[in-house]
């Protein structure tokens, strides 16, 4: 069924989403030459490009984000192919690390990797000489491999994720058998049968991840390097100075971000055709293509380690939180305490009450509109596209959510948590929509035909009939959004005006500093709030 109108469910969340989205873009591209009324500067200008361009080590920035983007998107989605190819695990055991915030795993991965981390203790010094912590530098190193492998931890399974669920959508097993039976083996059957339509399934989520990978700021603060940082670490630094001019820097480097997007997502599009061709290439010549067995093998154990890294990161901080006496290169404290998380609770109390209201308001805002646009769809017989309200996920954040706090300054909305509220459904609702689209489409029209018979409205048979039998994907959706909203940081940072503090807040301003163990007890708090919701979740859906 085509796309032949927009109703009024749609016209509300594209009101809420992609207007605030756009407006936010159009602001920054006009600030980025020098047009900001709002800060009386009201005439066209190079001046900002002509700054940002003699930025010294600006094309070092670019490289470095261009090449962090790319890699880490490609290595997470070959990954995770790799795993769907072997039948790897999700649910609970994905939980954690779906619902771990971006910046909570970063931080726990600084705590490995750093020179006196876990895995320097861990392997002192028995295998490597280490009495004392060595001089590398780990994180933070200058070619961005720290930060991109924080992005493959994160990214890895949440594309495995949906991958699982895209399989799905179709018979995979079936049509592997067949391809068996016909004399292939295993890898060349899922490369050449399956891949291609999980991919065609995926493909959103996938420029989605590349678009965060290119733009991020809360893994790339600690965990990239300074010197160059990331491009947009540099545009947050001068949208933050308080100098005015900078500002208008900030937003030249906010659009050059943005352009960068466009660009990476047009090499990955033609990337794509690319491998098509050779693929259909290698599937002409016929031959059985063995050699794909040992390539998936090998990129499921890789993907299996990838996993177990993401968890030593969360274990990690558990150990770190109540760690007191940990002398290197010992592998675990000699001694244990509460009396941190004991002394500071009653300062995380308000982030974290914050945190979970945020959370709560944003998922189920998000799951009443997801519901009204997938009901409305049904009613009106036609399927609406969901691409346009993603564009908040495949923009640059940092494009935009600057825009966007000028408009809500200029509506004196800014610095309150209805505004921060909406800056977070902008990221929420997406991800809620996605989540619960196909489970609502595939419900059997017979159930709501059979209350019709029996004389059930439609009003009626949607509250009696569909919410109950779709409670495992509604459930499981607001747990997704739980987990967008407990991770947002410039969403917060901007809408808020600094003034609203969450837990995402907190950890990434302790990230930079010197003590390991509040960084550790901040970022287990930011991991467990949306991981007791997404257990809560899984539990309601497997009774």
């Amino acid at each position: 069924m085509g796309n032949k109108g927009v109703n009024p469910a749609q016209a509300l969340a594209l009101a809420l989403i992609v207007a605030p989205t756009l407006a936010g873009l159009g602001v920054t591209l006009a600030a980025a030459f020098g047009y900001l009324p709002a800060l009386g500067s009201a005439a066209f200008s190079l001046d900002p490009w002509r700054r940002l361009l003699a930025e010294p080590g600006l094309w070092a920035s670019v490289r470095l984000t261009l090449g962090v983007g790319l890699a880490s998107t490609a290595i997470s989605l070959a990954l995770a192919l790799a795993l769907l190819a072997r039948r790897a695990p999700g649910g609970w055991a994905l939980a954690a690390l779906l619902a771990s915030p971006h910046s909570a795993i970063a931080v726990g991965l600084a705590f490995l990797l750093a020179p006196s981390g876990w895995l320097a203790r861990l392997a002192s010094p028995w295998a490597t000489g280490w009495n004392a912590p060595p001089d590398l530098a780990l994180v933070g190193d200058a070619n961005g491999l720290a930060l991109t492998l924080g992005l493959i931890v994160k990214e890895t399974p949440f594309l495995l994720a949906v991958g699982a669920a895209a399989r799905a959508q179709f018979p995979a097993q079936a049509e592997l058998r067949a391809a068996r039976a016909l004399g292939h083996g295993p890898g060349r059957a899922f490369a050449f049968i399956v891949a291609p339509q999980l991919y065609r399934r995926i493909r959103l989520p996938v420029f989605a991840v590349l678009a965060y990978g290119l733009g991020n700021v809360d893994m790339a603060l600690p965990l990239a390097p300074s010197h160059p940082a990331p491009l947009a670490v540099l545009a947050l630094h001068w949208l933050l100075s308080p100098d005015l001019d900078d500002l208008f820097v900030g937003e030249a480097a906010a659009a050059l971000q943005l352009g960068l997007t466009l660009a990476a997502a047009v090499a990955w599009f033609g990337a794509e055709h690319g491998v098509g061709a050779l693929g259909r290439a290698l599937a002409r010549r016929g031959a059985r293509g063995f050699w794909l067995d040992a390539a998936l093998a090998a990129g499921a154990w890789a993907g299996v380690a990838t996993l177990a890294l993401g968890f030593a990161s969360l274990a990690g901080m558990i150990v770190w939180a109540f760690a007191w006496r940990w002398p290197f290169p010992l592998a675990l404290p000699q001694s244990w305490t509460l009396a941190l998380a004991i002394r500071e609770s009653g300062r995380l109390a308000g982030p974290l009450a914050t945190t979970a209201a945020l959370g709560a308001a944003t998922s189920l805002a998000s799951l009443s509109l997801a519901v009204a646009w997938l009901e409305s769809e049904q009613r009106g017989g036609q399927r609406a596209r969901v691409g346009a309200v993603c564009l908040p996920l495949l923009a640059p954040q940092i494009a935009f959510l600057f825009g966007m706090q000028t408009v809500l300054a200029w509506t004196r909305l800014d610095g309150t948590l209805a505004a921060v509220a909406w800056a977070h459904l902008l990221f929420v609702f997406p991800y809620v929509l996605l989540a619960l689209a196909d489970p609502y489409r595939a419900l059997d029209s017979r159930y709501a035909r059979a209350a019709a018979a029996l004389g059930v409205g439609p009003n009626a048979a949607l509250w009696r009939v569909k919410l109950p039998l779709l409670r495992a994907p509604l459930t499981l959706a607001f747990a997704i959004g739980f987990a967008v909203s407990a991770a947002q940081y410039l969403a917060t940072l901007f809408a808020g005006g600094g003034r609203v503090a969450t837990l995402t807040t907190e950890a990434l301003a302790l990230a930079g500093g010197g003590d390991r163990r509040m960084s550790a007890l901040v970022g287990l708090s930011q991991t467990a709030a949306p991981l007791a919701v997404w257990l809560a979740a899984l539990a309601a859906a497997r009774r």
